[in-house]
């Protein structure tokens, strides 16, 4: 049975169209060094900041940020048009560990730190936390609707789950962004690089 779709979920906005398609993986290409690069660098700032004993945490942490971004990239790369079932793989493996990834890290900048937490970093952590209730609190949503849709067919429903997606999107892209407060008095070189890649 066919229903009325008012917002397009974010695969089918990308995965449809050749020109969006190309648009979203230039994007994703060009930040995905950036994000490999914010990892190493939790990696460093964790293991400034929390006890020694915590230090597991940290590498599992930025661990699955990296796999994250394995499977950010896997899913842009192999659009659901294109093989279901591996992008499918892809976006579990972005959800999983994007999930551990953002309450792992909330609770070692919460409770392992050795050091106390400037000003930035506590308002990072703040944000962190309202991010993460917002994500799960929109997964739960959009599988939800995502199920409803399957299993009735409801009109507005997919619609429903297009919505809820992309507030899971933001949310995690807000987490993300809060690196900003973390590292707010570092600097990434890049001239070092570049020269040992060329």
């Amino acid at each position: 049975m066919q229903v009325k779709n008012y917002l397009p979920s974010v695969s089918a906005a990308i995965g449809g169209f050749p020109l969006s398609q190309l648009v979203w993986r230039i994007c994703i290409s060009l930040h995905a060094f950036p994000r490999f690069a914010v990892a190493a660098m939790y990696y460093r700032y964790l293991s400034s900041i929390v006890y020694r004993r915590y230090k597991i945490y940290s590498a599992l942490a930025c661990t699955l940020n990296v796999i994250e971004n394995i499977g950010l990239i896997g899913l842009t790369f192999v659009s659901s048009s294109e093989n279901y079932s591996i992008h499918e793989k892809f976006f579990i493996l972005f959800m999983v560990c994007s999930t551990l990834y953002m309450i792992l890290l909330s609770g070692i900048l919460k409770y392992h730190r050795n050091i106390p937490a400037t000003e930035l970093e506590s308002k990072s952590l703040k944000f962190k936390f309202y991010l993460v209730f917002i994500y799960l609190s929109f997964i739960g949503l959009s599988c939800y609707t995502f199920i409803r849709h399957n299993a009735f067919c409801e009109e507005g429903m997919y619609t429903l789950f297009a919505l809820f997606e992309y507030i899971v999107i933001l949310s995690n892209m807000g987490f993300h962004m809060t690196a900003y407060w973390d590292f707010y008095d570092r600097v990434l070189p890049l001239d070092p690089l570049l020269q040992r890649l060329i």
